[in-house]
């Protein structure tokens, strides 16, 4: 073991490319999943027997079947129906759509844990359909979601090592390969282990971010101090 040769497999400009290309693709994948999971969670609901028979038949084909299946048949399968993509584009395509069958079960419990007495106090005032969706429905449902879908996105990380099949240069495939060229598979893979236990550690720390603001109870504690803090220097709230 050469603690030197990780280090450098670290700062190489290959591995850094690799880091970067693993975290668009999960960006990437991560928001369009998370779109295609809204649609979803929002057809399941629908009382139209058609759209609801297919959003069971996108669930049960994207669930029942495994990525790794999905992604070479995106990339290897469609340019016989004259669609041809490129390997990063089909594997973000082949990706969302698979987190999309697991988004739209996490949306749709977010969207259910609000009460339909919320919903019909907001149309009472006189909002649309959309506003209460977005002013009601949407903050309340977030709080909700967002402990899940962190998870997801972890998950996601590291779904992305799978498109290595169809030769996109991510973090393991540039580790794999560089290991093969001097055999030191020890030290290329705990390079990569290294950038992938960062990249786990900034989300888990922006997910922690992220429920903490979202969280009533840390806001109304924050507003109550600011609250004593201006009334213990003599300035009013109101004012200030």
């Amino acid at each position: 073991m050469s603690l030197e040769l990780v280090f450098d497999y670290v700062v190489s400009p290959t591995f850094v490319r690799g880091a970067v290309m693993t975290l668009l693709l999960t960006v990437c994948s991560l928001f369009f999943g998370v779109l295609v999971g809204l649609v979803i969670a929002l057809l399941q609901d629908s009382k139209t027997k058609a759209l609801h028979g297919v959003t069971l038949a996108y669930l049960w084909l994207f669930r029942g079947t495994p990525v790794l299946f999905q992604i070479i048949f995106v990339y290897n399968v469609l340019p016989s129906f004259g669609i041809r993509l490129s390997a990063f584009v089909s594997a973000v395509l082949a990706l969302s759509l698979n987190e999309g069958a697991y988004m739209a079960e996490i949306l749709r419990s977010g969207l259910q844990a609000v009460k339909k007495g919320q919903r019909t106090a907001g149309l009472a005032l006189g909002m649309t359909g959309a506003q209460v969706m977005r002013f009601v429905v949407i903050p309340q449902a977030a709080r909700v979601v967002l402990p899940p879908i962190g998870n997801q996105m972890i998950g996601m990380l590291k779904l992305t090592a799978l498109v290595s099949a169809i030769a996109v240069q991510e973090l393991l495939l540039v580790a794999n390969q560089t290991a093969s060229a001097d055999f030191r598979y020890f030290e290329a893979l705990t390079a990569a282990g290294i950038y992938y236990l960062m990249m786990t550690t900034v989300f888990m720390g922006l997910l922690n971010l992220l429920e903490r603001a979202l969280d009533p109870k840390k806001r109304q504690r924050r507003r109550m101090t600011l609250t004593e803090r201006l009334l213990g220097s003599g300035t009013s709230p109101a004012i200030r």
